[in-house]
């Protein structure tokens, strides 16, 4: 796969995965909705989605979150993923205010992983650097990919256990 690329190659088809969360408005609304828009996106095959979890806010303000994970078989070149999402959150009016890091939205959409691929750009990086450190990721993971492992080769639910540990007040309850 050539990076400058939008697309991978026709054959090359791989797995990727996408957080997704909301504190604002309907919730749970918008992201069957943003499900819905992913999957329409051309090169995209939403093979399954994790339930929806309803989590306290880590790094962040307002209202509890609604996350999940969507899994996916894709064509599109990692970044022309990243730049579909963000055009998907503008769409169900995400702001991004300036100075702001981590405001409420009404939308989220993060880039988990991209199979095969491993990358760190000014706006990109995969897999997502944080995403072994966030109950609110890995518990909707689990639904989607319950034997996946951390970097580190710890299980999934090992891992969980220990976050619940270390983060005994992030909850994460399954709607």
């Amino acid at each position: 796969m050539t990076f400058g690329s939008r697309t991978a190659n026709v054959n090359d088809v791989r797995t990727a995965g996408i957080a997704l969360g909301a504190n604002l408005g309907e919730r749970e609304d918008t992201l069957d909705a943003a499900v819905e828009a992913i999957s329409n996106l051309n090169g995209v095959e939403v093979v399954s989605r994790s339930a929806w979890y309803l989590t306290t806010p880590v790094d962040s303000s307002g209202p509890d979150y609604v996350n999940g994970v969507v899994l996916m078989r894709t064509s599109l070149h990692p970044k022309a993923l990243l730049e579909a999402c963000l055009g998907i959150e503008k769409e169900f009016g995400r702001v991004r205010p300036v100075g702001v890091v981590n405001a409420p939205r009404t939308l989220d959409l993060d880039l988990l992983f991209y199979e095969g691929v491993e990358m760190e750009t000014p706006v990109l990086t995969l897999p997502h650097p944080r995403m072994e450190e966030r109950l609110f990721v890995l518990i909707p993971l689990s639904d989607v990919l319950p034997n996946w492992c951390t970097s580190q080769g710890v299980s999934i639910s090992r891992r969980i256990e220990e976050l619940r540990v270390r983060y005994p007040k992030d909850r994460v309850l399954r709607l």
